[in-house]
């Protein structure tokens, strides 16, 4: 039996008519830059966040460079960046690198093991360790701290009530990296929805992917989605007329199109990854691989009062590069994410950082494992998966 990691013909089968009526529909308009149905989507995903605004922007990295600079972020003193923003070691690169390119500096607080998300507690206590607040919240270094990101990875939220009062309290801007969690909730509330900006990735291999790059901004401040806007369009408004400086970072009518169409079944593929994840559950804690106080596998957790969509599920696990080769050889797709966290990557080491600083994030990136999630895996392909999973162990 093989199972891929990530099976996107399956899902095309399945809205294959929708898909070409909509890119006709944009082909027949000759309208292939933002326009009507970038406007239409931006509606639709702000009322499905629960923002009151959304932007359109072409990648998901683009997302958060838009809202650094809508908020201001990113300035230089004798050419060396002044600006600060926190988030954590363990994410995907454009969460640090959008940072760099905004002008400022990624400073890393190390992450919950059971989430892979910002640990609040840790976050409070470098905070607690700083001087001044809002504008002249300053590190030991000198840098102006501006800005919280934390990424909802995964497709599960941060814990945002603590890391909210936490801005509120230093007077910090909070940017979502929610670029793995459209449709999840917090306590009732949709990742994205909660700070100045939330920021997401339509990526194909996304729980809501495109046919190519795309990224969406959100909020309900009012003035920061006109300015995210102004800068997506090389900071011009109107045509021609420039009082800031932007970017070309426009999201095309065709990937408004499909992503519209795909926006109409997201609620249905969650819940079965979803329904997949459950299934998993019941397998690895059956066979025993899940159970106990030392447990082999270590599942996603689940907390109370979060809506996890499963963009990946990753266990983590001893002994895992050899058991990823054993499912390889049984043809089941992996995947690693993050092989390398972001405070010891070769571009970083001028930050200061080095191995043992975060030692949560170090070890889950030795240990953390991805397995097929797509709503289209059958049950028996589930069962297949775990039976290799318990044949390598034993």
């Amino acid at each position: 039996m093989k199972v891929p990691l990530l099976d996107l013909k399956a899902q095309y089968a399945a809205i294959r008519g929708e898909i070409e009526e909509a890119v006709e529909r944009v082909l027949e308009s000759q309208y292939f830059i933002l326009g009507p149905e970038v406007e239409t989507l931006e509606e639709e995903v702000s009322r499905y966040v629960g923002a009151d605004f959304a932007v359109g922007v072409a990648s998901g990295s683009d997302a958060i460079l838009v809202a650094l600079m809508a908020l201001k972020i990113g300035s230089m003193s004798g050419g060396k960046a002044t600006d600060a923003v926190i988030t954590t070691p363990y994410s995907f690169f454009a969460t640090a690198g959008s940072i760099t390119r905004a002008g400022a500096v990624p400073i890393f607080v190390d992450i919950d093991p059971a989430t892979f998300n910002i640990d609040p507690e840790r976050l409070k206590s470098f905070l607690s360790g700083l001087k001044g607040s809002g504008d002249s919240l300053k590190t030991k270094e000198g840098l102006t701290v501006k800005a919280v990101m934390p990424v909802h990875l995964y497709g599960q939220t941060s814990d945002m009530d603590p890391v909210l009062e936490l801005a509120v309290k230093y007077g910090l801007s909070i940017v979502e990296d929610a670029a793995q969690a459209i449709g999840s909730k917090y306590k009732g509330k949709g990742a994205g929805s909660m700070g100045d900006f939330g920021c997401f990735s339509f990526f194909p291999s996304k729980n809501l992917g495109g046919y190519g790059d795309g990224g969406m901004l959100t909020t309900s401040d009012k003035s920061l989605s006109d300015r995210a806007r102004i800068l997506r369009n090389h900071g011009s408004r109107p045509k021609y007329y420039h009082k800031i400086v932007g970017l070309n970072s426009r999201l095309d009518a065709l990937q408004g199109a499909v992503l519209r169409v795909k926006l109409g079944h997201l609620d249905k593929w969650s819940e079965g990854r979803r329904k997949n994840a459950e299934a998993y559950r019941e397998l690895f804690t059956s066979s025993g691989l899940a159970a106990g106080k030392n447990p082999v596998v270590t599942l996603p957790t689940e907390v109370d009062g979060r809506r996890h969509i499963y963009n990946q599920f990753v266990i983590t696990v001893e002994k895992r590069d050899e058991l990823r080769k054993h499912l390889s050889d049984s043809e089941i797709g992996t995947e690693i994410y993050y092989p390398v966290p972001l405070h010891i990557q070769e571009c970083y080491k001028s930050l200061g950082y080095g191995k043992g600083d975060f030692p949560v994030s170090e070890r889950a990136a030795l240990t953390s494992l991805a397995l097929p999630i797509y709503p289209e895996l059958t049950g028996e392909m589930i069962e297949y998966v775990v039976n290799t999973i318990a044949e390598f162990y034993k």
